[in-house]
């Protein structure tokens, strides 16, 4: 624990983002540097608490040792801290940037004050071990001679990747976009995760012995039969990439995008050229309407800020939510509140008002003679998302943007694998031990389970490579 009556004599002070008129200028890093003292006071709030709900599976799925480092910050032991961090998380430098932070959800200060800053932690602990130079390769000391093939380099793939080369195993990662990181490269804009993280810690991995294909799409240019004859066990780890579409009338023609298309499109102009190669969709000088709520909502109300759009609306299906929990919504499970994320806040600094519209379903887009979006008729509906009569509106729209979450994976790999598919379309595995119905084929994180966090997708691709190291040794010492 921190100090012992911390949690008493100090609140909750979070690390400020940058200024939000500032950083809508460009797609730098919305964060600012911590100050150690002010790490050091935020972990002395962290409680003697008996059970850390923090990391219990209703804090976090990887279960880090949340209280055990916030004590060592507090103590100002940087080093043994992010040792202690790196038990548990491959990429802290990612969970501590883009994780929603269920851990604070789970703190059991929170129950009755504001949560201590997990998070802001987190980031600060592996930031400052990159920067004093204790993050080095750790290649085995041995290898099995057994070779895995990892397809798909996103949260899962990268930490199976990590976990199997660590006990020795030969580790190919295919990868069927032009850069590694998955959804971590082109699914979450720069200004949430500067794309350098990736790229260093890429390069350690293969410092550490693991290969990396791009370009490599296995079930169109790579054979996925080939793959299971040639390695002693292929992972999928593939996200659920198929998008919830809106099959509304005016659905067909230029101007409303999946958020994906928008986010990476974005992201790989920026990477390969700032945006002068143009070859993005821009909302500049646009009306823009985002349909959906959630970080990916956020993301694209991010980016179209930057972009200069004309106007900004976000359309949410659900109610607000209140300020604090609900009756049927007690700790230490996730708290439903409302929350103000960058995007929103940049949003009231630039219009003056937050973009966010409750309890407005979608019915019909709006189209000229000429085929171009011209806006978005909508009605309101009521806490059982029943229509209200009379409450019919139209937005003036020239770019939509679908942010409604995703369904499921793609199939086109599984066109020669065959893979047992569930009604929800994932690839059918037990978390167990990861099997899927092919052997030697394993799946894990969205593809097996459906869209869901960061963390939990390192923490299945963790099990997976336990469980796949199990398999091809007859024992594991994996976590």
């Amino acid at each position: 624990m921190g100090k012992a009556t911390g949690f008493k004599e100090f609140s909750r002070e979070t690390v400020p983002y940058r200024d939000a008129s500032a950083r809508m200028l460009d797609f730098k890093e919305i964060y600012t540097e911590p100050e150690p003292e002010h790490l050091a006071t935020q972990g002395a709030r962290c409680m003697d608490c008996g059970v850390p709900f923090c990391q219990s599976n209703h804090g976090c799925p990887i279960s880090n040792l949340i209280p055990e480092w916030n004590d060592l910050v507090y103590r100002n032991q940087w080093q043994e801290a992010l040792t202690r961090l790196h038990k548990t998380n491959n990429f802290p430098e990612f969970t501590g940037r883009v994780c929603p932070a269920p851990c604070e959800g789970a703190c059991v200060l929170g129950i009755t004050n504001p949560a201590v800053t997990i998070k802001n932690i987190e980031a600060a602990i592996i930031d400052r071990g990159f920067a004093e130079g204790w993050v080095v390769p750790e290649p085995p000391t041995h290898r099995t001679g057994k070779k895995v093939a990892v397809i798909g380099s996103g949260p899962c793939g990268l930490s199976a990747a990590a976990q199997l080369n660590k006990a020795g195993h030969a580790v190919t990662v295919y990868e069927r976009a032009d850069r590694i990181g998955g959804l971590l490269m082109y699914g979450i804009p720069n200004m949430k995760l500067e794309k350098g993280f990736i790229d260093r810690r890429v390069a350690l991995m293969k410092d550490e012995g693991i290969e990396f294909l791009v370009n490599q799409d296995v079930g169109r240019n790579v054979d996925p039969q080939t793959l299971i004859q040639n390695y002693d066990a292929v992972l999928l780890a593939t996200g659920a990439t198929v998008a919830r579409d809106l099959p509304i009338e005016g659905r067909e023609g230029p101007g409303v995008h999946l958020a994906m298309e928008f986010l990476t499109a974005n992201t790989k102009s920026l990477l390969d050229s700032n945006l002068e190669d143009g070859a993005y969709i821009s909302a500049k000088d646009k009306h823009v309407i985002v349909i959906g709520g959630g970080d990916t909502g956020t993301d694209c109300i991010g980016t179209s800020l930057r972009h200069g759009c004309k106007s900004l609306v976000n359309f949410e299906l659900l109610p607000q939510p209140p300020e604090s929990r609900a009756a049927d919504n007690p700790w230490p499970l996730w708290p439903k509140i409302f929350r103000v994320d960058y995007g929103h806040a940049e949003s009231a600094e630039h219009f003056g008002e937050d973009p966010r519209q409750y309890s407005v379903l979608s019915k019909a887009f709006l189209r000229d003679e000429a085929g171009n979006l011209t806006g978005v008729v909508t009605v309101d509906v009521d806490d059982k998302l029943q229509e209200i009569s009379g409450s019919e509106r139209t937005w003036k729209a020239d770019l939509v943007l679908l942010s409604m979450g995703f369904l499921q994976p793609e199939h086109y790999i599984n066109d020669a694998l065959q893979l047992d598919i569930d009604p929800r379309g994932n690839f059918v595995a037990s978390k167990d031990d990861y099997r899927t119905s092919v052997d030697k084929v394993y799946a894990a994180a969205d593809c097996r389970r459906g869209q869901d966090l960061v963390v939990r997708a390192i923490n299945e691709g963790r099990e997976a490579a336990r469980e796949i190291d199990r398999d091809l040794m007859g024992d594991t010492e994996l976590p």
